[in-house]
């Protein structure tokens, strides 16, 4: 059994599905599309950078599902893929689930770069410049995590943002609990912890504002049930009424994604080949330490589609 995953945020790079567009009318389809959806050529930031401007939150997220769809309707063309016949679920990270949304046919691809212009904005401005962090706790488990958030918060915000598989675990709030959590790990036998290099504090309270601007954007616009099944970050188990599939949506916002426990799940119950379509191998890595059993390749450029059998 085939399941499709889509990465989140830090999967981006210079250069991303230029060899695809350049290759196959419809890769570059998909990129027109979501360039007349955005207003804003951001088919050549991607293509040309610079890499500042394509790492705000506002162009990665957008770009990030422009390229993974752009992968999936190649393949389509190219590879005989049928999503209902060929593959079992799809799941993605983070702002990953809005193109494995797009993917199964709830979202169109316009509203899901809208939805994730205005969800990298709200994002972005919920917390003031430099008051949140996160960090990567690597070489521990989510217990032990959420224990140590929970000693650093302090009257703080301290928050397990994702549960990424593999021993690593990220939290994420006020930029002072999670320097406390950092200070703290090593006496709780983890391995490393670092600071990560992001614009803001995803997945944790803080990002209230940006839950209440999605829930409003999300009520205005039509989500159908998805043609495959979709595993959701906050449940790590699959969501398929609309109005369900809106409140995980919010609900991820400010909520752990639960990655490790999605692909345990999807392995589980019988998928054992995994493929990351779009920018990276971040979700391929992480699948090969979560679920050892199974395959995981990434698929993002001419040479990976014409290498992909069904």
């Amino acid at each position: 059994m085939r399941a499709l995953i889509f990465p989140g945020q830090g999967s981006q790079a210079v250069g991303m599905a230029r060899d695809l567009a350049a290759a196959f009318p419809q890769a570059k389809a998909v990129l027109d599309e979501v360039d007349a959806a955005l207003g804003q050529p951001l088919s050549r930031l991607m293509f040309e950078g610079p890499v500042e401007e394509l790492t705000l939150t506002t162009n990665a997220q957008p770009a990030l599902m422009a390229a993974s769809l752009a992968v999936l309707r190649v393949l389509e063309a190219e590879r005989g893929l049928d999503l209902t016949r060929d593959v079992a679920c799809v799941a993605g990270h983070s702002l990953g689930e809005y193109a494995a949304l797009a993917a199964a046919g709830s979202l169109t691809i316009a509203d899901a770069a809208k939805l994730l212009r205005l969800r990298g904005a709200a994002m972005q401005e919920a917390v003031a410049p430099g008051a949140g962090a996160m960090a990567a706790l690597i070489g521990t488990d989510l217990d032990t995590a959420r224990s140590l958030a929970e000693q650093a918060g302090g009257g703080a915000v301290c928050d397990v943002a994702n549960d990424n598989g593999g021993g690593q675990v990220v939290l994420s709030g006020d930029r002072e609990a999670v320097e406390r959590a950092i200070g703290l790990a090593a006496g709780r036998g983890i391995k490393r912890a670092v600071m990560l290099n992001v614009s803001a504090p995803f997945h944790c309270r803080l990002m209230a504002p940006a839950a209440e601007a999605m829930a409003q954007a999300l009520a205005a616009v039509t989500l159908n049930a998805p043609r495959v099944t979709l595993y959701a970050n906050v449940t790590a188990a699959p969501v398929a009424e609309p109005e369900a599939i809106r409140k995980a949506l919010v609900e991820q916002v400010t909520g752990t994604v639960r990655w490790r426990e999605s692909v345990a799940a999807m392995a589980e119950a019988g998928v054992d080949r995994f493929y990351e379509l779009g920018a990276g191998k971040v979700l391929t890595g992480l699948v090969k330490r979560i679920a050892p059993q199974a395959s995981a390749t990434a698929i993002g450029t001419p040479t990976d589609v014409a290498a992909f059998a069904l």
